[in-house]
């Protein structure tokens, strides 16, 4: 196949998988007809799921893979096409990065649209520059860390950093804008701006919800994604080059892989072009030697040189020659090393996973014990999209330093259904275990425990009356019951009140008690993490 049809070949795949990563992300929700009415079709019909492969770029990722089986000491499976994509590396070198990467493909995107640097400028910036070892610090720190007790692969790689950005951040804002711009346009005086304007929920709602949806840190991982690509102006693909640990991992196994570069050096008149368009600034100009862990196979290169000096074949790939040194990408590998023994027991220090549970830190349904859970959580956020009462986030200071991004329930913000599981049912890697809404219910598995502040209830502070927390409750028998008694007002008067009281026994923690109490600011009910069931020692009832 000629080299023009390589190229079209690639523009395609590139475009193809980005489409199909944004189209399981827009999936990845409760199904569209029964999101109106999900409580009642829960009831009807407890194991709701799925019907697309959500997952997918989660099984076809090797660090995901390889961090998980580190972290758990144990075979996981599930992730053949991993496998399959590390074997394919070995034959044709990063492929992925230039044929199937989505952030890959946004990065080439950015670097492409009014390029910053032209000419000289840009060939210096596209010459090997020794931080591209920085992306194999980061592989040596997650893969130490891992076998230690701390998977963090997911703050950087890079299917779950593009999901946990667009699903959290970006696709939220820009559709709380289109909201916004349609209610001001529903607002007119004018009919055909006003039907306009009430047209949003056949335009906007399909794709990003019928209502606000809002992540915590969601504006700093937003700015965080912006920042990743803004960095696309100072260097051509710098995550690609400099940042990402996937990138790394791929490339220690296309360095001997069997696709090389060919060059002819006295064809080359040392013009420049292919310098200057290489992806991945793999010293692809003749007279140099040619970084088969660097190069992303965007045959620019072949295609571009006017002497046809450069051309990718099959060969197999030539022995080191000369003793082994003691060079800078040892050294990286060695403070790698080090860092990464260091963090996880620095991420100990806090106390709150190891110690003393964090009340704030509850958990999906399902999730596995502390530990057990941080071994395998990617943080790709698959679960905080797929929830459909908007009652998971990532995590900031609950979790501690282990934890950051991993999934925890505000009930503030949204509560957990009672029948749910569907974050179980996308979890990748398991850390959720994909449960039956029988078994959640009939376990019953328990998230936390519901406490009363009295202080601010308002039966219990004497300034009305209020059953909501009793009429919302799901359990069967009620875990939240009434009882008729007199309190003292604020005018110290004896007035009759039915006074809420929580029977822990039958609390499962589920939290729509404090996601629907009236009391604004602090509600007056909240749940917190004591009485889990995966942690028994994490209890209120002994």
């Amino acid at each position: 196949m000629k080299v023009g049809k390589l190229i079209w070949l690639r523009r395609i795949s590139q475009v193809f998988f980005l489409c199909l990563f944004i189209y399981l992300l827009f999936v990845t929700r409760l199904p569209q007809d029964i999101y109106l009415d999900y409580s009642l079709t829960f009831t009807d019909a407890p194991d709701v799921r799925l019907e697309q492969p959500v997952t997918f770029f989660w099984q076809i990722n090797p660090l995901a893979w390889i961090t998980t089986v580190l972290a758990t000491h144990q075979w996981v499976t599930g992730f053949a096409w991993a496998i399959g994509l590390l074997a394919l590396t070995l034959v044709l070198g990063r492929f992925f990065c230039g044929f199937i990467c989505p952030l890959g493909t946004l990065h080439h995107m950015a670097s492409s649209i009014k390029p910053a640097l032209k000419g000289s400028a840009l060939a210096a910036a596209n010459r090997q520059k020794p931080d591209r070892m920085i992306k194999y610090f980061f592989l040596t720190v997650i893969c130490v860390a891992a076998f230690f007790g701390l998977n963090l692969s997911g703050l950087l790689d890079p299917l779950s950093l593009l999901f946990r950005s667009l699903a959290l951040a970006v696709f939220p804002a820009l559709g709380n804008a289109l909201n916004g711009f349609f209610e001001i346009l529903a607002r007119s005086d004018i009919k055909i701006i006003n039907l306009l304007g009430y047209s949003s929920e056949v335009l906007v709602a399909p794709l990003f919800g019928y209502e606000t949806i809002a992540f915590q840190t969601g504006w700093f991982i937003g700015i965080l994604f912006l920042l990743i690509l803004f960095l696309n102006r100072i260097r051509p693909r710098f995550w690609c080059r400099v940042l990402c640990p996937l990138g790394a991992l791929l490339g220690i196994c296309s360095k001997y892989s069997l696709l090389r570069l060919k060059k002819v050096d006295e064809k080359c008149t040392h013009c420049g072009i292919c310098t200057r368009n290489c992806q991945g600034a793999a010293s692809c100009e003749p007279g140099t030697p040619w970084q088969s862990p660097e190069c992303l196979l965007c045959l620019n290169c072949q295609e571009l040189c006017p002497e046809d000096a450069l051309t990718f074949k099959l060969n197999r790939p030539l022995p080191m020659r000369g003793p082994a040194r003691f060079d800078s990408g040892r050294r990286v590998v060695l403070t790698g090393l080090m860092a990464g023994l260091s963090i996880p027991f620095l991420g100990k220090l806090d106390g709150i996973t190891h110690r003393s549970p964090s009340p704030q830190l509850i958990r999906p349904p399902g999730s596995l014990p502390e530990n057990d859970f941080l071994d395998r959580c990617q943080r790709c956020g698959l679960c905080m999209k797929v929830c459909p009462t908007n009652a998971i986030h990532p995590a900031f200071a609950e979790a501690g330093m282990a934890g950051f991004w991993t999934p925890n329930l505000i009930m503030t913000l949204g509560y957990c259904e009672y029948t749910c599981t569907l974050c179980g049912s996308v979890c990748p890697t398991g850390a959720i275990a994909d449960i039956t809404s029988e078994v959640k219910t009939k376990t019953p598995i328990r998230i936390g425990s519901a406490y009363i502040d009295r202080g601010r209830c308002i039966p219990w502070s004497g300034n009305g009356s209020c059953i909501m927390c009793e009429e919302v409750c799901p359990t069967s028998p009620k875990a939240i019951h009434l009882k008729d008694d007199f309190v003292i007002n604020p005018e110290k008067e004896m007035v009759p009140v039915k006074l809420p009281y929580i029977n822990l026994k039958q609390c499962v923690g589920c939290g729509i008690c404090e996601t629907k109490c009236p009391v604004r600011g602090k509600p007056a009910i909240r749940v917190i993490s004591a009485g889990e069931t995966r942690d028994p020692d994490n209890q209120i009832l002994l």
